[in-house]
């Protein structure tokens, strides 16, 4: 099967339901349908063939649900933009993937507009929203484009479920965005995987507030829509407009960031709305402190799964579901297995393993590599060969998550092998930050890590010696790194130190440095 089986499937049971709620819009899936089955003619006249790639840059909103099944259905490559980073870095992305058109809202011009000559692939932009928007050669509005398509049945293009469906870029461990190639077969398989875990059916009603463009809430694209689901989009998080949405719309269930899910029982006006429909809230992205587990819970009296995955396994590898027996223990017991980072998903095969592969005790002592392998893995990263061999050896993909294992079989992350820092959901690598401070003029060595921090569980800490005579302020390196990479990647401080720490063999000792910063907080991530 391929994505648009789960489209077909949906439309064929359910052609009268209500599937997508968008800023007061409402379709069924028979309408649903019909606008993808619109684009899709639209993106074939515009020369888009099996494998060519199109990129989307929205924020959440009915238009990146429709693109996602609209260029899955002719056999093009997705590929979804943070909107977070700089024009610079979504140049690159578009110019590496070597993207054709590009579908965005009128929202993101002053990113586009300042980097339109360095486009130098992409043929078209498509506007949504419905007023006609920029008038440029290259610029088409998206709703003019479907009230005019042809009304034709669509070519069958001959897609396979080997063929690639998604390519979505993450912070590389060399400085620059890598692209993570996801097949039709990894993405169905997982959304086949997520309906038998969490139990999905037609009667959930799925809020969209976690970003699209992240898999970890994009998965449930495809999930709820095979499972005839309803989707309900917020174009961006605001904790009151979120939980006045669940009430509203009777939400089921969703996937949030734990950041949100700590504004949002934290916010004032938590108290005052009904979520009796409310069965389930997963939390994804960045691991989450036990007392927020606790709030939530209490908070929506609804059940609690905290997911762990990576954007190249589709991407949950485990969940913290309660195995039965569990169920029957205290409540803080169960509250304790709740915030494990969980078992394995029933997709994937994982191990626990030390330095000579071999797997580790269950003794929540031990501590190994979590090593994965299964249909969700991805085939390896987009024009890097080298790098999908470093990562993913005899079958197995490294994640680089140092974990413990207990005797139930759930595990508990506690470090990283990779100079990676999670803050509010969002991988940083060290790499990228240190190669922008080294362009400032001042600075001579520098070395960053991810440190504790209350609200996005790590931030990101510039550590850095300055040249003999030269003098910056802490706020002026920000600012320097903020004009040149995505501002969430920018440290929130800096720290200056006369000279860096050294290993026995010269290298900077960077886990040294980091660890100071963890003393006393029993793991070296939240």
């Amino acid at each position: 099967m391929i994505l648009t089986d789960t489209l077909k499937k949906a439309y064929k049971f359910h052609p009268q339901k209500q599937a997508i709620v968008c800023g007061g819009k409402r379709w069924t899936y028979r309408e649903f349908y019909d606008r993808i089955q619109r684009l899709s003619i639209c993106l074939k006249d515009w020369g888009v063939k099996k494998g060519d790639r199109v990129a989307i840059l929205l924020p959440n909103c009915h238009y990146f649900l429709e693109a996602y099944y609209g260029i899955a259905q002719i056999g093009a490559i997705s590929v979804p933009i943070n909107y977070r980073l700089s024009p610079r870095e979504m140049v690159f992305i578009l110019e590496d993937s070597e993207s054709k058109i590009m579908i965005t809202d009128p929202v993101f011009k002053p990113q586009v507009d300042p980097v339109r000559g360095e486009m130098k692939k992409i043929e078209r932009i498509l506007w949504t929203g419905d007023e006609e928007g920029p008038s440029g050669l290259l610029d088409f509005n998206v709703e003019k484009a479907l009230r005019q398509a042809r009304v034709v049945p669509l070519p069958e293009t001959p897609v396979s479920e080997e063929d690639v469906a998604q390519i979505y870029y993450t912070s590389g461990t060399t400085g620059r965005p890598t692209g993570v190639m996801l097949s039709h077969k990894n993405v169905m398989t997982h959304a086949l995987g997520t309906i038998a875990e969490i139990h999905l059916t037609d009667s959930d009603v799925w809020i969209h507030v976690a970003p699209l463009f992240h898999l970890a809430d994009a998965w449930a694209t495809w999930a709820i829509t095979w499972a005839g689901g309803t989707h309900v989009l917020v174009r961006e998080f605001n904790p009151k407009t979120v939980l006045e949405t669940i009430e509203r719309e009777k939400v089921t269930i969703t996937n949030l960031i734990p950041t949100m899910l700590n504004l949002m029982v934290n916010h004032p006006d938590v108290g005052k709305h009904d979520y009796r429909n409310l069965r389930v809230l997963l939390s994804g992205g960045a691991p989450i402190a036990p007392e927020v587990v606790r709030k939530i819970v209490e908070t929506f009296k609804c059940d609690y799964i905290q997911t762990y995955g990576m954007t190249e396994t589709s991407p949950y590898l485990t969940l913290s579901l309660l195995k039965s027996h569990l169920k029957e223990r205290p409540y803080e017991d169960q509250l304790r297995f709740k915030s494990k980072t969980g078992k394995e998903f029933i997709a994937v095969q994982l191990k626990v393993v030390n330095d000579r592969d071999q797997e580790i005790k269950q003794d929540e002592k031990e501590v190994g590599e979590i090593i994965v392998k299964g249909d969700t893995v991805t085939t390896g990263y987009w024009k890097l060969p080298e790098e999908t061999k470093k990562s993913i050896r005899d079958g197995w993909l490294y994640t680089g998550d140092l974990a413990i294992m207990d005797e139930e079989g759930y595990v508990t992350i506690v470090d990283r092998k990779k100079d990676m820092i999670l803050t509010g959901g969002e991988n940083v690598y060290s790499t990228e930050v240190e190669n922008v401070l080294y362009m400032h003029p001042a600075i001579l060595e520098c070395a960053v890590v991810g440190i504790p921090d209350a609200k996005w569980g790590e931030a990101v800490k510039g550590i850095v010696v300055l040249k003999p005579g030269q003098r910056a302020a802490e706020n002026e390196i920000i600012q320097f790194c903020k004009e040149r990479i995505a501002h969430y990647k920018a440290p929130k401080s800096i720290d200056f130190i006369d000279a860096l720490p050294r290993t026995g063999s010269g290298k900077i000792h960077k886990k040294g440095m980091r660890d100071k910063y963890w003393e006393g907080s029993g793991k070296k991530v939240h």
